[in-house]
């Protein structure tokens, strides 16, 4: 058993190796594609059009928000912490405008999608941890804070993705 596995390691990093060797690279084969978000991305943030979040666990690491509700009227809410189990509706899209998933079709229970904020992309905890119960915002999230050079479905690599979510409650909060 040890030497199938051995094997199966070894033959894994030679393809990979060979594919490296002969030119072939996502990077590559993904740059026109990668230049474009990136270029999106430059407009939206000279749009001024939304709010730059910064991570406060890493300066280089941001989304652009921007909320649709009032958030005077949401601002003495719960806020989650990064541990949080949270509750949220969104739609998301790629940044070409491609739809991609969607709480509303993919649930079953009100739309909700339940998840621990540290489980999901970084872009994903850095708008949530932003975020007060009742707060509804479209986060453009670079593919640095999202699933970066890796391809995720049919999400492909370098894609700036865009939620649209609302952050509907924190389970289990209980106030002492």
């Amino acid at each position: 058993m040890k030497k199938f596995l051995y094997t199966v390691i070894m033959a894994a990093v030679a393809i990979t190796m060979l594919d490296s060797c002969l030119g072939h690279s996502v990077e590559d084969e993904y740059k026109d594609w990668r230049e474009t978000n990136d270029q999106w991305l430059q407009e939206a943030i000279a749009s001024n059009k939304y709010t730059k979040v910064v991570a406060p666990w890493d300066p280089s690491a941001l989304v652009l928000m921007k909320w649709h509700n009032d958030t005077m009227l949401t601002r003495d809410n719960l806020k989650p912490l990064i541990t949080s189990t949270v509750d949220v509706k969104y739609r998301l899209t790629m940044g070409d405008g491609t739809p991609v998933d969607s709480s509303y079709t993919s649930t079953s229970t009100d739309s909700i999608y339940r998840s621990v904020i540290n489980t999901n992309v970084e872009g994903w905890m850095i708008a949530l941890t932003h975020m007060h119960v009742g707060d509804s915002c479209t986060v453009m999230i670079p593919y640095q804070q999202g699933y970066g050079s890796a391809k995720k479905g049919s999400i492909l690599p370098y894609s700036n993705l865009v939620f649209d979510m609302k952050l509907v409650d924190i389970n289990k909060y209980r106030a002492n």
